[in-house]
């Protein structure tokens, strides 16, 4: 820990520089990639709705030992059509999920399953989700998307300026693209959790990425003034001084998360917390690799084509250029320093 502390400080004052920014074409490759690889994802296979969004039947029985073989065997014997997803709730509940049934299949289910766990038809919690409802939370989650994402960029664009809030919105397009194509990879189900780890998502990345801005902001508070740097040396500058602050920060978001998804969903079987914990801990990792890697090169790109500042990178190329070589001449009254290729003065008598 005393290491990575030293290393944060060399990284604050400059003394050691990771080139974020003049790398910044690695970065766009490694976030092409996983585009492409997205969008092949949903293209081919698509995202694995669950019931809330496409209709259909669900039934949870309440029996300490409940198997998922012992249920999905159960369901089959009826012959239900479609796609059966069965999923333990805890140690003491199963829950089984059908696409659209009719009243004699439903009342097979119940029964199928009330003979296979030697329980009453009574206590079986059996919900019929239509298609319509399904669509209002579609609808619903679209329009939170947007206007969410209208007021981002106008905080953005009001607290700092409009170029930060389009890298913003470009990182935060670029962690819910790359987290929708992994979720459609793994074939987890899209429930309305998932939507809420998607919204998060997005809040999270805004805030790591607001924070490398805000030390963007204050490097460059009086850039044109100074012509010590270019806008993209102080926005390196501010990506290498945040760094420490970002990793700590995502790592310590990400415990919590990380054992909620491994541990509780994973260990203890708790299924109704995968499709949450993944989302997060997808989106908090893409989140934090965007707002170093993305955002504030995008930022850079969109700043340096400015007038003003491709006046201040003359300016500052001009003052790195090597200055021309001085001599000592002497003369009779002492010694001056003056140009190598200026002529000697003749001494008057």
């Amino acid at each position: 820990m005393s290491k990575l502390s030293g290393l944060g400080g060399r990284l604050y004052r400059g003394q050691t520089s990771i080139d974020f920014i003049g790398r910044r074409r690695r970065w766009y490759a490694v976030s092409g990639l996983f585009i492409i690889l997205s969008i092949a994802t949903l293209s081919l296979q698509g995202l694995h709705l669950g019931i809330e969004f496409k209709g259909g039947s669900s039934f949870t029985v309440s029996k300490a030992g409940a198997s998922i073989e012992d249920a999905r065997s159960a369901v089959e014997a009826v012959g239900v059509p479609g796609e059966i997803i069965v999923q333990n709730i805890g140690t003491d509940k199963v829950r089984v999920q059908t696409g659209a049934l009719d009243t004699a299949q439903n009342t097979a289910v119940q029964d199928a399953l009330a003979t296979k766990f030697s329980v009453t038809v009574e206590s079986i919690d059996s919900q019929i989700i239509g298609p319509s409802w399904g669509k209002e939370i579609t609808s619903g989650a679209l329009k939170a998307l947007v206007v969410f994402l209208i007021c981002v960029v106008l905080y953005l664009a009001m607290a700092f300026e409009p170029k930060m809030a389009i890298a913003a919105i470009i990182a935060v397009v670029h962690d819910v693209f790359i987290t929708v194509g992994i979720y459609a990879l793994i074939g987890f189900d899209v429930t309305p959790a998932t939507v809420i780890g998607f919204l998060t998502i997005l809040g999270y990345s805004l805030y790591d990425t607001v924070v490398v801005f805000d030390r963007v902001r204050e490097n460059t508070r009086t850039i044109t003034a100074s012509s010590k740097s270019t806008y993209s040396q102080a926005v390196n500058l501010a990506v290498n001084q945040s760094l420490v602050r970002s990793f700590n920060t995502s790592f310590i978001a990400l415990l919590p998360v990380g054992s909620i998804l491994f541990v509780g969903a994973g260990l203890l079987g708790a299924g109704t917390l995968k499709d949450l914990s993944l989302a997060l801990f997808i989106g908090l990792a893409i989140g934090t690799y965007s707002s170093v890697f993305i955002a504030p090169p995008v930022l850079a790109q969109l700043r340096e084509k400015e007038p003003a500042m491709i006046a201040l990178a003359k300016r500052v190329n001009h003052r790195g250029s090597p200055l021309a070589e001085t001599v000592i001449v002497a003369n009779t009254s002492g010694e001056r320093r003056g140009p190598r290729n200026q002529p000697k003065r003749k001494n008057r008598k």
